[in-house]
């Protein structure tokens, strides 16, 4: 999902990598570009995250592209999952990185293109996690408000993960509008909304990797095997697993990746959604 500036450090015997903290300079703004271009060139056809499969109109009614107006006039790109008529939740990161702000967040909602087609709410409205911190991502989440949107077959919200589970070894869908492969060039044809199954690891397994300054209770991480994982431009999508009793349910929201890129076997990294459902109300 990211591409990343190299920084380890040692945690005990475990050498951890550290996470972008410039998205926005790093991956978004390349993104915007790039998939601006593509969906304005003739040949369209196609998809994103990494080693998924193109999404179908109405397949993630709750999935909301953002597009991002950054303070110094570029535009960046991330996603969103909308939880109600009026509220949606992303990475904070995607509003304030450590190097750069956005000033408003364009929210693209029913449909499988970013920069063009269905309902699309510009907003200010943001408010990020009073714990989020801009130098490791942890609690990376943030609440859009944006005007009453009414619930259609491709606009419907996601129900918010509650209690203790950890969902291990569960396979949750990850959905986004990024990148396809490490080594992604040019202007594809695949460029729509694609999704992916993930495997839900255990805290301990992405620590391996991360480091405890990284990966906290909080955080919620799948198996990067397979070459499968988000990639640049999903941050602040939506991790979603069926349960059994509930339906689709909100789990993660898409946060880092590895340093070394998107397709090395390294995990990814979500906002642990049940521990951060309680302030995520309080802001509804």
């Amino acid at each position: 999902m990211f591409y990343y500036v190299l920084s380890v450090f040692f945690f005990s015997t475990i050498l951890a990598e550290d996470i972008i903290t410039n998205y926005h300079e790093a991956v978004g703004i390349h993104e915007a570009l790039r998939i601006k271009t593509a969906e304005e060139s003739m040949d369209f056809d196609g998809a994103r995250i990494i080693g998924g499969s193109a999404s179908s109109l109405g397949a993630h009614p709750y999935m909301g592209g953002l597009v991002v107006l950054l303070t110094n006039g570029q535009q960046s790109v991330c996603g969103s999952t909308l939880i109600s008529n009026t509220r949606l939740v992303t990475a904070a990161h995607c509003w304030r990185d450590q190097t750069t702000s956005a000033r408003q967040f364009t929210v693209v909602l029913a449909s499988v293109r970013l920069f063009s087609g269905g309902v699309r709410i510009v907003t200010t409205r943001v408010i990020l996690h009073p714990f989020y911190n801009t130098q490791n991502y942890n609690y990376d989440v943030a609440v859009i408000t944006i005007n009453h949107v009414a619930y259609t077959s491709n606009i419907q919200a996601l129900r918010l993960a509650t209690g203790s589970a950890t969902y291990v070894n569960n396979w949750p869908t990850a959905v986004g509008f990024g990148m396809t492969s490490d080594a992604q060039v040019g202007v594809p044809t695949d460029t729509v909304l694609r999704q992916v199954n993930l495997q839900v690891i255990t805290n301990a397994a992405c620590r391996n990797y991360y480091g405890w300054n990284i990966v906290l209770d909080s955080t919620l991480c799948t198996d990067g095997g397979r070459g499968t994982g988000i990639c640049g431009g999903d941050s602040g999508g939506p991790l979603v697993l069926n349960i059994i009793g509930f339906g689709n349910t909100l789990i993660g929201i898409s946060s880092f990746g590895s340093i070394r890129g998107c397709q090395v076997g390294a995990p990814s990294g979500f906002v642990r959604v049940a521990l951060v459902n309680s302030w995520i109300r309080q802001q509804m």
